[in-house]
């Protein structure tokens, strides 16, 4: 009796521990794409202004997402590492004077609250995202402030999926 009851918690354990592994994100080279009722104004915009934009995002340290009826596609890289880690780096990483602050994760769950202070970009708002499966996560966000002294009160929806495990194709593409 003793000996089946060691067996059923052992068989416990190991089934919450692969539960809890699928719950990480696989490594590799992911693809996210993001809506919001301004993104749709986009391409409205002339692309001498565009080209503008685009030297703007350079300046904070990213590359112009493509967008295309009202969505932002970009590709980004997850190591192992990353896929590992509780709470996603990216929820930590600062741009334009903006960071994550209260970033959890439960189960498949995360959120993070944002808080932005910059002479470019300030307000707050709030993110979150759930892994559907360990290749696919969906997910919102939502700001209220300012950008460039233009007061922004947006939500957008958020998609990614892995498209495969090396990263090196993100810099041919």
């Amino acid at each position: 009796m003793h000996r089946k009851f060691l067996l059923l918690s052992l068989l416990a354990i190991m089934g919450t521990t692969a539960h809890a592994v699928e719950n990480n994100m696989r490594p590799g080279l992911w693809e996210m794409t993001t809506t919001s009722d301004l993104l749709s104004l986009v391409e409205q915009i002339p692309p001498e202004q565009m080209q503008n934009l685009g030297k703007l995002a350079q300046q904070y340290g990213f590359d112009m997402p493509a967008i295309k009826n009202g969505a932002a596609s970009s590709k980004f890289c997850v190591t192992r590492e990353m896929a590992e880690q509780k709470i996603p780096p990216y929820l930590y990483h600062r741009q334009s004077g903006c960071e994550a602050r209260n970033a959890t994760r439960i189960e498949n769950r995360y959120s993070a609250d944002l808080a932005c202070a910059s002479d470019q970009v300030s307000g707050q708002g709030k993110t979150e995202a759930t892994l559907t499966t360990p290749e696919s996560f969906k997910g919102s966000s939502e700001f209220k402030g300012s950008v460039r002294g233009i007061a922004v009160d947006e939500r957008a929806r958020t998609s990614g999926r892995w498209l495969n495990a090396y990263c090196e194709t993100a810099r041919a593409q």
